[in-house]
């Protein structure tokens, strides 16, 4: 078992910044790959950026692209996204997910279903 306790949300002002932190506690976390998704009233769950295990690959929604940065530090089981510029669609609960099978498919790292493990969610309110 995986558990994951996400901190960091709040309410910003558009244009500010955010960084958000996952710690994972419960298995060897540094052989997983972290996922940051993010859910809107209404709207589906969506995926916004995940780094693979060893913290060289790295992926991001195209929304985001260029003002999230997402990071590990497999020392203190966390993960980290760091948002700067943000904008109103930003607004969101925030969930940080763990995959703990290893494929080379960038495809299985952006699907909110073949992730294993999930946070409580943190909220992120940016007023324009």
């Amino acid at each position: 078992q995986v558990q994951l306790v996400e901190s960091g949300g709040g309410l910003v002002q558009a244009g500010g910044s955010l960084r958000l932190a996952c710690a994972a506690s419960g298995r060897t976390f540094s052989n997983y790959a972290m996922g940051w998704f993010r859910q809107a009233p209404g709207k589906e769950r969506e995926f916004v950026a995940a780094v693979r295990w060893s913290g060289s690959n790295t992926y991001y929604a195209d929304s985001v692209k260029g003002r999230f940065t997402i990071s590990r530090d497999n020392a203190k089981n966390t993960v980290y996204l760091e948002m700067n510029s943000l904008k109103a669609e930003d607004t969101a609960v925030y969930y940080c997910a763990v995959r703990t099978t290893y494929h080379s498919d960038s495809y299985y790292y952006v699907k909110p279903a073949l992730y294993d493990y999930w946070g409580q969610g943190t909220q992120v309110t940016v007023s324009s």
